[in-house]
């Protein structure tokens, strides 16, 4: 009988434990759901805000997917440093041939074209009396898909300039006819300190520099660039509202508000 007594105490003690054990094991997934709750709530805060962060021109995409993300890209950002490096020496190589040196582009090519076949010939002709093989020359053609392919892309934006210009002639918007005036005016005076080929040089230098150290320092830029956007704003709302808003409007857009 006093083992039958201790026994349902035993049992009751057990079961107790058995609801303890529930109840911890439940508290514990609890908090272990929750905080993975707070950390995903973290990280999307985390990514909403870089998603927030202002970036030059409004772009959405990385340095390297808006020049296109394929080989010419690689060529402008420095993906390969022998190949940049090589065509920013033959182009230095060229300004200084045609600007420093004053050498014209037809006399540079007819001398280069004299002294490859002079050598080609003579080497041919020398091989038939020292009986050794003759020199092997490649047979040079240009592919057909870059050439159209080239072509496409220039004609795509002659056309879309075009029809900018003819935008901005038309009288529809103020800000586009200023804008136009103020880069051909810049582009002039610039035209005006320096000859073709120095300005085409330059901009080339800029091309291939400026995108390699902004993505390098995107992070420091983009701020100081979002703050003069804004000032810029600012000056031309000032601008506006004693300027332009007093220039009497064409008749285009009296019909777009009636």
């Amino acid at each position: 009988m006093a083992e039958q007594n201790e026994n349902p105490d035993s049992n009751g003690e057990s079961l107790m434990e058995k609801i303890k054990e529930k109840l911890h094991r439940h508290d514990s997934s609890s908090s272990s759901s929750s905080d993975s709750d707070t950390e995903k709530n973290h990280i999307s805060e985390e990514s909403s805000i870089k998603d927030k962060v202002y970036r030059l021109f409004g772009r959405e995409k990385p340095v390297h997917k808006v020049f296109g993300g394929g080989k010419s890209a690689d060529l402008l950002l420095w993906r390969n440093k022998k190949i940049s490096v090589g065509v920013l020496v033959g182009a230095t190589a060229i300004w200084v041939l045609f600007e420093l040196l004053e050498y014209h582009l037809l006399a540079l090519v007819c001398h280069v074209l004299i002294l490859s076949l002079a050598i080609l010939f003579l080497w041919s002709s020398a091989t038939t009396f020292i009986n050794k093989s003759p020199p092997h020359i490649p047979k040079v053609h240009l592919p057909k898909e870059p050439v159209l392919e080239f072509a496409s892309a220039l004609t795509i934006e002659i056309n879309w300039t075009l029809a900018l210009l003819r935008d901005i002639a038309s009288g529809r918007d103020l800000k586009k006819f200023l804008g136009a005036i103020a880069v051909f005016w810049v582009l002039s005076a610039v035209g005006s300190w320096c000859n073709f080929l120095t300005l085409f040089y330059t901009a080339f230098v800029l091309l291939y520099t400026v995108p390699v150290l902004y993505e390098k320092y995107e992070d420091k830029v983009d701020p100081l660039a979002e703050k003069a956007i804004i000032e810029i704003k600012k000056q031309y709302a000032v601008f506006d509202a004693k300027v332009l808003s007093k220039i009497p409007r064409g008749p285009l857009k009296d019909k777009k508000k009636a």
